[in-house]
């Protein structure tokens, strides 16, 4: 089977749309409510999943290529930054750990957008709380893991070379 841009756009798309579909899971079937630095990795999984369905659908030259790529690889550097937070806050010590503060839809209710955005990466005490762990990895650990995958898999298409269409 050739490995073309096309079926590895296709596949991030459907990996994304998979990491959307475990979060969901974990919210409206095991009743984990997501705190506001997960609800901030879903937006990364949801801007991968839309650039790479873009290049799937798409189908580009080399040039187009090489623009999803490098979008959908600023998408994962995303990814990664705020899941890095999230579990730096999670190995924090307890007594250093910031006090839990208001939900994440009122502050969006309340607050400009740009305070939000400094309060959520700021993180909270809800944020530091390990509720899942599988293999000893909590759930932002294995999100750090898929949006590596994903980087890399979008400096693949950045850099490889495949043959033309």
């Amino acid at each position: 089977m050739n490995v073309t841009p096309r079926l590895l756009f296709a596949l991030g798309a459907l990996a994304a749309a998979g990491m959307l579909g475990g979060a969901f899971y974990f919210q409206y079937v095991l009743y984990l409510d997501p705190c506001p630095l997960c609800v901030f990795q879903r937006i990364g999984y949801a801007a991968i999943g839309l650039i790479c369905f873009a290049g799937a659908v798409h189908n580009p030259g080399r040039f187009g290529r090489r623009v999803y790529a490098a979008l959908g690889s600023l998408a994962a550097l995303y990814g990664i930054a705020v899941a890095a937070r999230h579990l730096w806050l999670q190995n924090m010590p307890p007594d250093e750990v910031p006090e839990c503060g208001p939900g994440l839809n009122y502050m969006l209710d309340v607050l400009p957008f740009t305070e939000v955005l400094a309060k959520v990466l700021r993180g909270s005490g809800e944020c530091a709380e390990v509720l899942w762990r599988f293999m000893g990895l909590s759930i932002p650990g294995w999100s750090l893991v898929a949006f590596s995958a994903f980087l890399l898999a979008g400096l693949w298409l950045l850099i490889g070379r495949f043959r033309s269409r």
